[in-house]
Parts: C-alpha cells; sequence; structure tokens
C-alpha cells in the first residue's frame, strides 16, 4: 500500500524546506513506523506459522540426472542449501526409458555412482512388477522409493504414459467423470499394494482433463486418496516442477493425516527450486513432522 502525504504537508512552503538530511531522516523513521505497523497488523498466528514452516526440511528428493552428471547436480544442492535426493527409472525392460535398472547389478552400480556425493538415494518404481526385479538385500541400500500413477493401464491393460500424445488414442478420455473414477482407484491400487515411500507428481491430469482440475479433483476424489496414503504410511509429493497439487487438494490431504515430500521431478539446472514446497508449507502450517525425510531403510526392503 502506498505511503499517504501527512494531512498538514501542505502547509510546509519555502520558509519550512526540509533539507536532505532531514528528508533522510523523515523518510528512515516513517519506513520503521509503517514495518511497525505492519507487523501488528498480520493475522494471529502469522508469525507461529512462518517460524514452523521455516524449520522444515529443505529437500528435493524428486531428482533425475538427466543431461548431467551427479557432481553438477550435487554442486547445484549445495548452492541452494537444498539436500537432493536423485532418483532412477527402474523396473523391467517394458518400460521405455533411456536407462532403466532391471536387477541388482542395475541397481549396484547405479548406488555406487552416487556413494559419497551428499545425496539421498532413490528409485521411481514403474509398474506392478518391479519388485520382482531386486533382492531385498540390494533395496535395502536405497534411501527411499517412490512411484506415481502417470502410466496407466490402457483399453487393452498394457500400460500407457499419459503424458505422450499417443495416450489419446489408448485411453478414454471422452467421459471425464469415468475417467477420474478409474485414475482414483489406480492411485489407490498403488498406494495400497506397493511398498512405496513416495507417491509423486501427486494430482497430476492428462493433457485433455488438466484445465478442469479444479471440478475433476473433488473432495471425495482426494479423501479417497489420502486416506489410503495415510493409512499405508506414504507421503504425498507437493511438486514445485509441476505446482500441484493445489492448495484446496492439499488441505483435504492434511485433514486427513498424511505427510508430504517435496520435489521438483527436476532435470539439471532445475532442481533444488522448491519455493512452492515452501508456500505450501507455509499455507499448510507444516512442521518438520508433516515432511518425509529419508530414514534408514526404505519400506521395499522391510515389506517387499
Amino acid at each position: 500500500m502506498p505511503i499517504m502525504p501527512h494531512q498538514n504537508a501542505r502547509l510546509i512552503g519555502p520558509k519550512h524546506a526540509v533539507t536532505p538530511v532531514a528528508r533522510r531522516r523523515f523518510l528512515q523513521v516513517g519506513g520503521a513506523m509503517v514495518a511497525a505497523a505492519y507487523g501488528q497488523a498480520r493475522l494471529p498466528g502469522a508469525a507461529a506459522a512462518e517460524d514452523q514452516s521455516s524449520a522444515v526440511p529443505r529437500v528435493d528428493l524428486h531428482v533425475h540426472l538427466d543431461r548431467s552428471t551427479i557432481d553438477q547436480v550435487a554442486a547445484l544442492g549445495r548452492q541452494r542449501q537444498v539436500r537432493l535426493g536423485v532418483v532412477e527409472h527402474a523396473g523391467t525392460k517394458e518400460n521405455r526409458y533411456p536407462v532403466v535398472l532391471s536387477c541388482d547389478s542395475d541397481l549396484a552400480a547405479w548406488l555406487a555412482q552416487l556413494e559419497g556425493k551428499g545425496v539421498y538415494r532413490g528409485i521411481q518404481a514403474e509398474w506392478t512388477d518391479w519388485m520382482g526385479c531386486f533382492s531385498r538385500q540390494m533395496l535395502g541400500r536405497l534411501d527411499y522409493v517412490l512411484t506415481d500413477a502417470m502410466t496407466f493401464p490402457g483399453k487393452d491393460g498394457q500400460r500407457v504414459k499419459l503424458w505422450e500424445a499417443e495416450a489419446a488414442q489408448r485411453v478414454d478420455f471422452s467421459d471425464p467423470e469415468a475417467f477420474m473414477d478409474r485414475y482414483v482407484a489406480w492411485h489407490i491400487e498403488i498406494i495400497e499394494g506397493q511398498p512405496i515411500d513416495i507417491f509423486a507428481n501427486t494430482s497430476w491430469l492428462p493433457a485433455p482433463l488438466a484445465p478442469h482440475y479444479d471440478r475433476l479433483w473433488t473432495p471425495a476424489r482426494v479423501r479417497a486418496i489420502a486416506r489410503a496414503a495415510a493409512r499405508r504410511g506414504v507421503a504425498l509429493e507437493i511438486s514445485a516442477g509441476y505446482r500441484l497439487p493445489k492448495l484446496p487438494f492439499l488441505r483435504t490431504a492434511r485433514q486427513c493425516g498424511v505427510r508430504f515430500s517435496f520435489g521438483t521431478n527436476g532435470r539439471y539446472p532445475h532442481m533444488g527450486r522448491i519455493d512452492y514446497c515452501l508456500e505450501m508449507a507455509r499455507e499448510l502450517a507444516l512442521g518438520p513432522d508433516d515432511v518425509f525425510v529419508p530414514q534408514g531403510a526404505p519400506k521395499a526392503a522391510r515389506q517387499g
């Protein structure tokens, strides 16, 4: 809000001209008064919420090494004062990616690449059959496992990448409500049926449906997913890369007792930019215990 002139300012004429020094003093005092008034005008509890959210972990647990090296990524994390978690796609070779970890030896090489780099080490699990690719002992060397719902069963039951253009030919989007019912059920099937620590890219929608986000993500649908996540101890990702979920989704999820994780799905140099995550943490008054940070072996090593 602009600072309005004092009501008696019109009385100041040449005889009462303000010297530069006096003017600077006036602005300093006036600025301090405005700042003090602003601080007093803040909503009750705002300062406490800011203090609490400032204590949440500065982590980005959804980072990929595409187009970069681990040394470049680790340096960027230190520069941005964010602890990074680096993941690679993992599962059977039917999952089409430039790199797919598909056996213990693949995973061992991946872990060795990240050893001593000051980052958390995870995998992005693909489809529903990834657990059979790895021994529990090797999975126990990871810090966490994340996955998402963006690979979806098509009309023929085969895996479809919903972000690709061909998805519209293999998945029926003509009835958005029917698709959302299937999509929510797919979320719950993954959360309840797989030993994951983080559900990533939460609330993302395929391009044909994204403009209708607010209508399609009803409170009932959000609660169904959030309650499953809370039951299974799965953290829902707040994605700074997608700026999702939106605040109403997050508020409903928080009411269901879920924990959250922070991620960007970042490729170099976009990892570690977690401003949206921190903004949502302030809005939700999250504390340190509300944000997932890897501790010990991942669920896949304990329950896989």
